[in-house]
């Protein structure tokens, strides 16, 4: 049996996983740094990181049951990310690598999210909506790539909930709390906010001041956290059914943090239901941040003939699109499970 380790590090989470070539999810690890106040500070995330690597890496071996002579390969999200923190994951593998003889996979982080919710869910080439806190694209696969049908055209949704959060005194993370005050909002009605979508793209950065301003005038915070989310879900929802018919694809997930929302999710149902294809919500677990997505896609790498990495030279790159990744490698027919 051969397994693969996942080093996540992009951002507020630290996390190691396992995985076997079968598919099984052994170990699934993870520590979350919550700042104090106010958004994520990089130098103090990579310190976290940086402090609790050891113990996260320790206890996914003990999960998994395995030694790390039985290891035949590690992946590491190398971008795109906050700089130091990236460069915390990346120094853990490279050092993992090299002591153990590993072989060395970089992996898009981007592409990651959207391969777990894929193998997952089963599909073979679905339409996905990538939503979290730095992303926000809507893309399918094509001639070897995941190319981008569609995607913010300033800030990403996660950062449009969380800049909002923290502006109202909400603690990060800012989405599932707006998402508890707007099914207390909903009842209070709709509040008429900026609205843009440009073709498939989306731009949210006019919808936060707007929420902001109406606030600050004394609405109820329930009712502006509902008609945020509400506004800025449907422009997602309609740029990815113009993004379905023009693909044509067969399938649709949402994948990223902001997947874990069940109000996007039942919009962008409602969307695959009227074009008579199924779709899939990637599990709350899974859809944040985590080391299974890194496994899995280290695992799709080796068993698709990529070349390892020499540990020497992979480097952070902070700034990485989904669309700079070659992805032939993809596996169909290969389920993910947890043990």
């Amino acid at each position: 049996m051969r397994y693969w380790v996942g080093i996540e590090s992009t951002a507020h989470t630290f996390g190691v996983s396992i995985v076997s070539e079968e598919g099984i999810i052994l170990a699934d690890e993870r520590d979350v740094y919550v700042p104090p106040a106010g958004g994520l500070q990089p130098r103090e995330v990579a310190r976290h990181h940086t402090n609790v690597a050891p113990d996260v890496i320790k206890r996914a071996f003990a999960k998994a049951g395995i030694g790390p002579s039985e290891v035949t390969g590690v992946g590491v999200s190398y971008g795109p990310g906050l700089g130091p923190c990236l460069r915390v994951g990346v120094s853990v593998a490279r050092a993992l690598s090299s002591y153990y003889g590993w072989r060395l996979f970089g992996v898009n982080h981007t592409v990651g999210h959207v391969e777990i919710s894929r193998l997952l869910s089963g599909f073979s080439d679905p339409l996905a909506v990538y939503v979290s806190g730095g992303n926000t694209n809507i893309v399918a696969w094509k001639d070897g790539r995941y190319r981008i049908f569609g995607e913010t055209l300033d800030i990403a949704v996660g950062n449009l909930l969380d800049s909002f959060a923290r502006e109202v005194g909400l603690q990060h993370p800012g989405g599932p709390k707006i998402e508890k005050l707007a099914l207390e909002g909903e009842k209070l009605g709709l509040i008429d906010l900026p609205y843009s979508v440009k073709g498939q793209d989306v731009s949210f950065s006019g919808l936060l001041t707007a929420a902001i301003k109406v606030y600050k005038s004394g609405e109820k915070l329930e009712r502006v956290a509902y008609s945020l989310q509400e506004t800025a879900f449907a422009m997602l929802a309609e740029a990815a059914e113009r993004a379905l018919v023009h693909t044509r694809k067969d399938s649709v997930i949402s994948a990223g943090g902001v997947a874990a929302n069940s109000r996007l999710n039942q919009m962008l149902s409602l969307v695959a239901e009227d074009h008579g294809v199924p779709f899939f919500a990637t599990p709350i677990r899974m859809a944040g941040d985590n080391g299974v997505m890194i496994a899995a896609v280290a695992m799709e790498m080796d068993m698709g003939g990529v070349s390892p990495e020499d540990p020497s030279k992979l480097l952070p790159t902070p700034k990485l699109r989904m669309s700079d990744t070659d992805v032939r490698w993809r596996i169909t027919g290969l389920k993910l499970r947890v043990k």
